[in-house]
């Protein structure tokens, strides 16, 4: 058996502090901010069509360490990240003097620059301070675990931190606003149609508990997953997506093209499977396929949270399987390695559900599997799977929150 270790938080600190410095010989950063990923256990492709997400914030996240700079002349903000999985440059700089405009390189960029415009635009009066931030993260890019909203709340947490005792009372940023705010940079700086949901997780994650959010009004309830006798096993199959690939964006198209033609605004507003079926004629074969996983999915999302409220595994499982057919089918967002894993997943004594997670075409798939299984679970996959998987196992942990830094 062999699960991955990633980085603690403890580690990542050391390894930015460490790195601040040596860019910045005799000089200490002061600012600390983290902000977990998270793993979506039941409702997929839900949250920007208004319906329910079940996910939780794990123990994997992004840190940025930095400080506010002296030169009250200069509102010039460094970046610079540690990680090897995203493309040169590692660094650059953005003037603040300047309107902040999606930068064309790097594009990991976009996803700090995007949350530093949208959170001056709340500071009034509008000053702006010099910083320098270095970024770590230990999610595993392009696997599904939202390594970018992890990023985009670390930055705001970090922001929030960096302005707190000017600004304290013009920011006046909820956990819901803050999610929103990054939401909201990624769609216009990364440009990536997503929904709220990865950005809320982050925020609003905590410990012993997966979250029901209601992408509607951006309401949730908290349910607890904290059974010791009960793992959440993480399968990263190694197949990377890019979410700006077209593809995505192409989905959503479709599901709003099928709400338009059933006369409303969103997919939410759709109320049964029947309703949905008499408008098929007036859609497209693959909007009616979205559409139909949506409104399903939205069902299998509620009845879901009931079922882990209720410690009702087996029943939770079969719907995560009902979720990945649909997914496969109905979404066409699966790929082989994600089917074969699942499958794989379910021929094991033990495994109450799986599926994959995240936006598709690639990344994780998430499994729901007694402790004592998890070994035969593993060990099964190896053999199995044509490609090279690699295995996290996860706990519910806290949302984005400052981190005090060690000597």
């Amino acid at each position: 058996m062999t699960l991955e270790k990633l980085a603690t938080i403890d580690e990542l600190q050391k390894k930015l502090t460490d790195a601040y410095r040596k860019e910045f010989p005799n000089d200490e950063p002061t600012l600390c901010a983290f902000a977990p990923g998270r793993v979506n256990l039941i409702g997929e492709h839900s949250d920007y069509n208004d319906c329910f997400v079940f996910p939780m914030a794990i123990s994997v996240g992004t840190m940025i360490v930095g400080k506010q700079l002296d030169d009250t002349d200069d509102e010039v903000c460094y970046f610079q990240t540690l990680s090897d999985d995203i493309e040169e440059p590692k660094s650059f700089e953005v003037d603040q003097k300047q309107p902040i405009k999606p930068l064309d390189s790097p594009k990991w960029g976009n996803y700090v620059v995007g949350v530093l415009a949208l959170f001056l635009e709340r500071i009034k009066p509008n000053r702006k301070l010099p910083f320098r931030a270095i970024i770590a993260t230990s999610v595993p890019i392009g696997g599904g675990l939202s390594s970018s909203a992890s990023i985009e709340v670390a930055m705001c947490t970090f922001l929030e931190i960096l302005y707190q005792d000017q600004y304290a009372h013009d920011l006046q940023l909820s956990k819901v606003d803050k999610a929103l705010l990054c939401c909201k940079a990624e769609q216009t700086f990364a440009n990536v149609p997503c929904g709220v949901m990865d950005q809320y997780a982050s925020c609003m994650g905590q410990s012993g508990h997966a979250i029901l959010i209601d992408c509607h009004d951006n309401s949730s309830r908290l349910i607890p997953v904290n059974d010791k006798d009960l793992c959440v096993l993480v399968t990263n199959s190694n197949v990377k997506h890019e979410l700006t690939s077209g593809k995505f964006a192409e989905n959503v198209q479709h599901c709003q093209d099928a709400a338009k033609a059933l006369g409303h605004k969103n997919l939410r507003d759709v109320s049964t499977v029947e309703e949905l079926e008499e408008g098929r004629k007036k859609m497209s074969e693959n909007a009616f396929k979205r559409a139909h996983h949506v409104v399903t999915e939205r069902q299998r999302t509620e009845a879901g949270a009931r079922a882990l409220e209720n410690n009702d595994y087996e029943e939770f499982g079969r719907l995560m399987y009902e979720s990945h057919d649909s997914l496969k089918n109905d979404f066409q967002v699966s790929c082989e390695e994600l089917d074969q894993l699942v499958e794989l997943a379910r021929s094991v004594d033990g495994v109450f559900g799986s599926r994959m997670t995240g936006a598709g075409f690639g990344g994780c798939t998430v499994t729901f599997v007694k402790k004592d299984a998890v070994n035969k679970c593993i060990e099964t996959i190896e053999k199995g799977y044509k490609g090279k998987a690699n295995f996290y196992q996860f706990q519910s942990c806290d949302g984005a929150r400052p981190i005090n830094l060690k000597k």
